[in-house]
């Protein structure tokens, strides 16, 4: 009962503290004469998006342009989660091959990109995209299918409609094509959205690949003999024995490293991709509600690091050892 006690008198006295920040922050900011309120989320955003999932444009509200900026953050953050776990994995394995030249082009790649700032990382990539592509009218391709240049990266869409390459029940692939003004049709990734993907990726598959080297380690070497007596080849023995043993040593520190990237995407706005950040900032200037804006980051960011990490500790339970 004395423990519960304390419990009780140490939230309670959290709570107040926290009631009497709200309130020093609203009577402060009354005193200053500054609006305070959730009511500019209806307002009139007045301001376009330049990549958007839904359809957007300057005419709808403020509310509905934080939903933009958000759902360009998922994309940023689902897609550098993939690609920087296959790309860790393939790296923390080639540190523990018996190949010099390819072990140590792996602990190249880690020493580089985890010891240089990501944001500089950013910039770099944004840099070589934007500055030694080739303009739109003269883009590389590959196959007529794929166009890159300093544009972004054009690709094949499917669609609705009749007609069209390989058309089926309505449905057809729609290819980009070279005009006189640039490329049109299909799909496109702009260059903030490459660069930002690709800095965020390249950086976490680093510290991904020491998780992955780490965890295969961890196991004992006398599994991995007992593996190889009964005829096990190297391939069969990842597969089937260190790699499963080590998959649960590897899981809670690989957690930590896809939140370290859902909030590091928000260093995006360096480079003028438009995730929540950029349009929090972009709202905070035109309407000065600048603690509203903060918080709505905030609970964001918060949202997607305890969602990602209760995703991941259910299927850190589900591979885990089960005592019988």
């Amino acid at each position: 009962m004395r423990a519960l006690l304390w419990q009780a008198l140490a939230l309670a006295g959290l709570l107040a503290g926290l009631l009497w920040l709200v309130h020093n922050t609203q009577v402060n900011m009354a005193a200053r004469g500054i609006q305070s309120g959730w009511d500019f989320l209806g307002q009139t955003a007045g301001f376009d998006i330049g990549e958007q999932l839904i359809a957007f444009d300057a005419g709808d509200s403020l509310a509905r342009a934080f939903l933009v900026g958000l759902l360009n953050t998922l994309r940023v953050a689902l897609l550098g989660i993939v690609l920087c776990t296959l790309l860790g994995t393939l790296i923390g394995l080639g540190r523990l091959s018996h190949n010099l030249l390819l072990r140590a082009l792996c602990r190249a790649y880690v020493e580089l990109f985890r010891n240089v700032p990501l944001l500089v990382q950013l910039l770099v990539w944004y840099l070589l995209l934007v500055e030694y592509l080739p303009d739109s009218a003269s883009a590389w391709s590959w196959r007529d299918a794929l166009f890159l240049s300093k544009a972004g990266l054009a690709f094949p869409t499917l669609v609705t409609g009749a007609g069209g390459w390989n058309d089926w029940s309505g449905w057809h692939w729609q290819l980009p094509a070279l005009q006189d003004f640039g490329i049109e049709g299909g799909g496109a990734l702009s260059p903030e959205f490459i660069a930002v993907t690709l800095g965020l990726s390249c950086y976490t598959a680093a510290f991904v690949a020491e998780v992955v080297r780490a965890g295969l380690r961890s196991v004992p070497h006398g599994q991995i003999e007992a593996a190889q007596s009964v005829g096990l080849s190297r391939r069969q023995t990842l597969r089937l024995v260190t790699g499963p043993l080590a998959l649960r040593v590897i899981l809670p520190p690989l957690t930590n490293q896809y939140l370290n990237l859902t909030k590091n995407s928000s260093l995006a706005v360096a480079i003028g991709y438009p995730d929540l950040v950029s349009i929090a900032n972009t709202t905070l200037n035109q309407t000065g509600r600048a603690v509203e804006c903060i918080a709505v980051i905030m609970l964001v960011y918060l949202a997607l690091s305890l969602l990602t990490a209760a995703l991941m500790a259910v299927f850190n339970r589900r591979v885990a050892l089960k005592e019988r």
